[in-house]
């Protein structure tokens, strides 16, 4: 083979799929250990709802998956929900407060005291913090502990995390690059801003909107796996035990099989790459794991009386106790998701704080669910639809040594001609961040240059 992919998730896929359309007759083979691709991603479909067991969807602000659904013509297909026409909320003192998307109305609104505002902009003469501060520790020191709350629901809300373990390098590098380089995130932004004037690209650009697919988001993984051939280019219940490199480039032992290839990808989460890695990097990783976040869904349907706020949902920081993370307002964002005349939420159980609720059985998780909610939302009734969603993947939490990791990672591959390393957790969670990398993977083998770390830059944040 030309390349070996391990890992038949997006991650994957997308790189397979890059390959196919970058050079014509490339001999590549994706070993996937489950019987299915797709990974992380799942969609759930019963009595008429909708339900994701996994990511809900991408922002349309990644020119590498929009050139990926032109590519497939998922760009057909998809569906949209813009985020300058739905409103989010973040639980504060036990009542759902909605989060305004433009700055200008940021700063207007009510969300914090005149005085802390002007705490924000103290901002402006803190020195930057040395070392890898965590996330709380950083937002505190540079804009004041009044923002820890709606800090808090932007992590909860990524992550399923904990502000006090995640550092800022691993999960902000753009923005904690900014604040180094200029002394300020606000006067970095200032000069980003004047830079992009001088260039003639400082127009303002509209809020994104989400994307998803009539039937949920495995419709991405399907179609991605449609030009795929099983036995041929893709072997599905096919663990890898064991990676090697020889003379010729590199060997892989997987369901009792040996395949070889000039180029190795290993499309795999975090944890999962490092226990292969092992074998064959000269010096250990850093550290032997990254701790996960594992979430699981509970899923309620409601018929006529029972309505939802205008909206994607809501998040809870930890300081409300709350049972649930968050909520999604499914019905709201995407037609389809519900029959006519109902309304679906999918609430959010668990994370990096609350591993225990995982173990508790489906009957309970409902109702404390159901008991969460109704103190928020209008809902009237028993459902008509109650599920409960287990994952077996968890989510990468790049707390602390996780940029010493990734310049491990970057050492290995600089080291191995022909060996790249991606997916899940490397370099960011998000569908955009998947899509990106692995583009920039297919390119290199194209090019056969080695592999290279894109340089971090300042994302937007959306509640």
């Amino acid at each position: 083979m030309d390349t070996l992919i391990i890992g038949g998730g997006l991650s994957g896929l997308t790189v397979a799929h890059k390959l196919q359309q970058l050079c014509p007759g490339h001999q590549l083979l994706i070993l996937e250990k489950s019987a299915r691709t797709g990974g992380a991603i799942a969609s759930h479909a019963e009595n008429g709802f909708m339900v994701e067991n996994g990511p809900h969807g991408f922002l349309d602000n990644c020119s590498e998956s929009q050139e990926l659904l032109q590519e497939t013509g998922l760009d057909q297909e998809r569906l949209t929900a813009p985020l300058s026409r739905f409103v989010r909320y973040v639980c504060i003192k036990g009542s759902l407060l909605c989060i305004p998307q433009s700055p200008a109305k940021i700063i207007m609104a009510p969300l914090i005291s005149p005085l802390e505002k002007l705490r924000v902009l103290g901002e402006l003469f803190k020195k930057p913090l040395p070392g890898e501060p965590t996330v709380a520790q950083w937002v505190e020191h540079r804009f004041g502990p009044a923002l820890l709350p709606y800090v808090d629901a932007v992590f909860t809300g990524t992550y399923a995390g904990d502000l006090n373990r995640l550092v800022m390098d691993g999960v902000m590098p753009g923005v904690r690059r900014l604040e180094k380089t200029h002394g300020s995130v606000i006067r970095g932004l200032l000069a980003k801003m004047k830079e992009a004037r001088k260039s003639g690209k400082g127009k303002i650009k509209e809020l994104p909107a989400m994307t998803s697919f009539p039937g949920g988001m495995v419709r991405l993984a399907d179609r991605l796996a449609e030009s795929l051939q099983a036995g041929q280019n893709l072997l599905t219940g096919s663990s890898v035990s064991a990676i090697r490199r020889n003379e010729s480039g590199w060997e892989v032992e997987a369901g009792g099989e040996k395949h070889t290839a000039n180029n190795l990808v290993m499309a795999l989460s975090i944890n999962e790459s490092l226990a292969l890695l092992r074998s064959i990097a000269p010096t250990p990783p850093p550290q032997q794991n990254v701790p996960e976040a594992r979430i699981l869904t509970v899923a309620l349907g409601f018929g006529a009386g029972s309505s939802l706020p205008p909206g994607f949902g809501y998040l809870a920081p930890e300081q409300e106790g709350r049972f649930c993370l968050g909520a999604l307002f499914s019905s709201n964002m995407f037609s389809g998701r519900a029959p006519q005349g109902h309304i679906l939420l999918e609430a959010l159980v668990g994370g990096r704080r609350h591993p225990e609720r995982l173990d508790l059985d489906d009957a309970t998780l409902i109702r404390q669910t159901l008991d969460d909610l109704r103190a928020l939302l209008p809902l009237k009734g028993e459902p008509v639809f109650a599920r409960v969603l287990r994952s077996n993947w968890g989510i990468p939490q790049l707390e602390a040594g996780y940029p010493a990791l990734l310049n491990w990672r970057d050492q290995l591959m600089e080291e191995q001609p022909g060996l790249f390393i991606h997916g899940f957790g490397w370099e960011g969670i998000g569908i955009n961040d998947m899509i990106k990398s692995a583009t920039r993977v297919a390119e290199s083998i194209r090019d056969n240059a080695g592999a290279s770390r894109e340089e971090a830059k300042v994302k937007g944040v959306y509640f």
